[in-house]
């Protein structure tokens, strides 16, 4: 069974196939991005007035308006972007009116892309102290959501670097017991965030190997810090000491190369580093002074030329 959502103003409708979507009004995040990879900025924004026209406040329409305003940012359309940010926040603050953040699967990716795009602008312009004044504010609003992580990789990426990285919490570990990151001053540090589902991870750990080959001789220290999540392999949830285990297994398995590696385990310091995005690495100089944040996968190539320059400082 599906449903054509068509507009006389539309070059093509849009077709909700209701067995594959729990709900009709998913598929209209898969429409706009669908034209935003077509660079079809104008294309995405009209299925999303069209079906709000239809539809009024949904928290997938507040998703596609969120993804509008990364889009518009991307091609440093600040007004646009800001404007996006804005309609996304709104509607997703409407909604909030009755339920909490996380109670639909939506509204963080609306509310937390909001939050985002705006204060990248505000940056963009100039207006550094403004976007983490406004990310601050925003991190307390939304503490103990599923968003705060990004609220403050957002925060870390706007004012991190040049500062002196946030203690571990080390209460909890795998493998060797990670030492602070105060008996480390005097040797370069690299953070590398890490989940046992994420398979940009995986596909590091042959780089990070040969990174340590190369620089361990040379005072660098790698620690891995990680988390749980509440659950294991295909989703299935988990108590913590099964996660753990879990955890373990795919250390043995994926991180042989690593095995030795540090691994903190604590949701913390994912909210303190602001890692969301798994990977991210963190770079900190002899003197605790962190000198790259990186949200994402970095080649071998990259990692090294980061820190050749700490080494030289």
């Amino acid at each position: 069974m599906s449903r054509n959502l068509c507009n006389a103003g539309l070059r093509a409708c849009i077709v909700v196939a209701l067995p594959l979507f729990a709900q009709p009004q998913t598929s209209i995040v898969s429409a706009v991005r669908a034209r935003i990879a077509q660079h079809d900025l104008a294309g995405a924004e009209s299925l999303a007035r069209a079906y709000e026209s239809k539809t009024g406040a949904q928290p997938q329409l507040a998703a596609a308006y969120s993804w509008l305003a990364r889009a518009a940012l991307e091609v440093k359309s600040l007004d646009r972007a800001d404007a996006f940010a804005s309609e996304a926040g709104n509607m997703a603050a409407r909604l909030l009116a009755n339920r909490k953040l996380d109670d639909d699967s939506w509204l963080p990716t609306a509310q937390g892309a909001a939050i985002e795009v705006h204060a990248q602008v505000l940056a963009a312009r100039g207006e550094r102290a403004e976007a983490v004044q406004y990310l601050q504010e925003q991190a307390e609003r939304f503490a103990g959501t599923s968003i705060a992580e990004r609220i403050h990789k957002n925060i870390n990426l706007i004012s991190l670097e040049g500062k002196r990285a946030p203690q571990l919490d080390e209460r909890q570990w795998l493998g060797a017991r990670p030492p602070s990151l105060a008996t480390l001053r005097g040797h370069p540090v690299l953070l590398f965030f890490w989940a046992h589902w994420c398979g940009d991870c995986k596909g590091m750990i042959a780089d990070l190997a040969k990174i340590r080959r190369t620089f361990g001789p040379q005072g660098l220290a790698v620690i891995g810090p990680t988390r749980l999540y509440g659950y294991v392999a295909g989703g299935v949830d988990a108590p913590p000491d099964k996660e753990r285990a879990y955890i373990e297994q795919v250390r043995s398995t994926n991180y042989a190369a690593l095995s030795d590696m540090p691994v903190p385990v604590s949701a913390a310091n994912f909210v303190t580093y602001g890692a969301s995005t798994t990977p991210t690495l963190v770079l900190i100089d002899r003197a605790g002074i962190v000198r790259s944040y990186h949200p994402g996968a970095m080649t071998e190539a990259e990692m090294a030329a980061k820190i050749r320059s700490v080494l030289l400082k």
